[in-house]
């Protein structure tokens, strides 16, 4: 295991080296979080790709694919091809409002139409939201560092140290170069394990769809919220900030689209082989579906499983960095509501890494119904985004009706009727943004 340890050694040193290259301790808030809107889309394109692609993919989408079959694979396809979509359709207007209202933190677009107390609101959401999914990413990576002899604690100490070091030092610049770099190896890396699985198990097992894990209604209650998830989900809103022109939005997505499409045909396969394995009599049945890639992993040899295993903390510590970015972002600009100095913006990725730490040291288990459980949260900004880019009036009663409303239905509908949780959610939510504009008729008041 010492090489394994070296490795990571290595992996941590470069990192923290690259954030310190590119760290520039006077930056404003808008150099420090979305790059001054200065990023090229190649790289723009990877640090979308790997925010978005996590240890949800390697670690949970492998264990689905294995437990359920080939309805796994459509779920992911149904992410990605609505994204591309939303992207296409929406990326354009969302880079020039970045633009003409100067953001930088996401929910400075509601700022716009519905009030800075609205902004504040959906700060607190976000945050509710997406420190359990930042958690997802801690858990994914101190799983794997379990195999290699790092009790559990110490690897989310590890993951804790990494992640808040590299967000700290260098920002959104630090972050995306880390990203693009993480990216491209995530990929390679995956492409050997899809080798060596079907080499391995002689096979593929893709079951049938529907069957009795992916029953239709379980099918758009964890496929609907990851629909929107371009919209909805801060992290990755943000990145469209970042961009240099917006001329090159149309590259950025193609290459995501690209790098999507083959990364998640390439993981949903490695789980369709272990399942093959295990109807064949070669691959006992780990004992529970997000030890599958750990058992995996136990199989391979050396030259393999130690950059596949790395390559699952590159994608824990890529997707965590961005959103912890982010969550700072709003934090700083829309709860505090302090400009300028990126210095507040730093001390809140501190005290919120503590509190990831803490939240993934409680180790939740079915890590993909956690992370779909966030982005459940996070459609109450569906209709608020709607009205944004789609019409000139609102208000901060219509923004505060909305975001309060549709999250205490989230939690009530994900309490008492878990299965249909998706669609209740988006249907109130929506019915009580149209509620709100028609009983404040419809005013264009933002109260700023």
């Amino acid at each position: 295991m010492l090489d394994f340890y070296l490795l990571l050694g290595l992996y941590a040193v470069v990192g923290t080296g690259v954030s310190v290259v590119v760290m520039r301790k006077n930056a404003g808030q808008s150099e420090y979080f979305v790059g001054g809107g200065a990023i090229g889309w190649t790289v723009s394109a990877m640090t979308y790709a790997a925010t978005t692609y996590s240890a949800f993919m390697m670690v949970g989408l492998v264990g689905l694919s294995y437990a359920s079959g080939v309805g796994a694979l459509i779920f992911e396809l149904v992410y990605l091809v609505a994204t591309v979509i939303l992207l296409s359709v929406y990326g354009g207007r969302i880079w020039d409002l970045s633009r003409e209202h100067s953001l930088v933190s996401p929910m400075e677009l509601f700022r716009i139409r519905y009030g800075s107390h609205t902004a504040a609101a959906a700060a607190v959401v976000a945050a509710i939201a997406l420190i359990p999914y930042t958690a997802v990413q801690v858990i994914g990576l101190a799983v794997i560092l379990e195999g290699y002899g790092i009790s559990y604690p110490a690897g989310v100490a590890f993951a804790a140290v990494v992640i808040g070091t590299w967000t700290l030092l260098g920002g959104l610049r630090g972050v995306a170069i880390t990203d693009a770099l993480q990216g491209v190896f995530m990929l390679a890396v995956a492409v050997g394990a899809l080798i060596w699985a079907g080499s391995e198990f002689q096979g593929f097992h893709l079951s049938r769809f529907p069957n009795a894990v992916w029953t239709p209604a379980f099918f758009v209650n964890l496929t609907l919220p990851w629909m929107f998830f371009a919209l909805t989900n801060p992290q990755v809103l943000q990145r469209l900030f970042i961009l240099k022109r917006r001329s090159d939005l149309r590259k950025m997505v193609i290459l995501f689209a690209i790098f999507g499409l083959v990364f998640t045909l390439i993981v949903t396969a490695v789980g369709f082989a272990a399942q093959h394995g295990t109807l064949n009599g070669t691959f006992p049945a780990p004992d529970g579906r997000d030890q599958v890639i750990v058992a995996l992993l136990a199989r391979m040899g050396r030259a393999l499983a130690l950059p596949l295993a790395l390559s699952i903390v590159f994608a824990s510590v890529s997707t965590a960095n961005s959103i912890l970015l982010t969550l700072a972002s709003v934090v700083s600009r829309d709860v505090i509501q302090r400009r300028g100095s990126a210095l507040i913006g730093r001390a809140v990725v501190v005290v919120l890494t503590v509190v990831v730490a803490f939240f993934a040291l409680t180790r939740p288990t079915a890590l993909v119904e956690l992370s779909v459980a966030s982005s459940r949260i996070l459609m109450v900004f569906l209709p608020l985004l709607y009205g944004v880019l789609h019409h000139k009036t609102g208000g901060p009663v219509v923004g505060l009706v909305t975001i309060i409303g549709g999250f205490a239905a989230t939690l009530l509908f994900s309490s008492i009727v878990p299965a249909h949780s998706s669609i209740l959610t988006l249907v109130s939510v929506t019915g009580i943004f149209v509620a709100a504009r028609a009983l404040t008729g419809r005013r264009s008041i933002t109260g700023e």
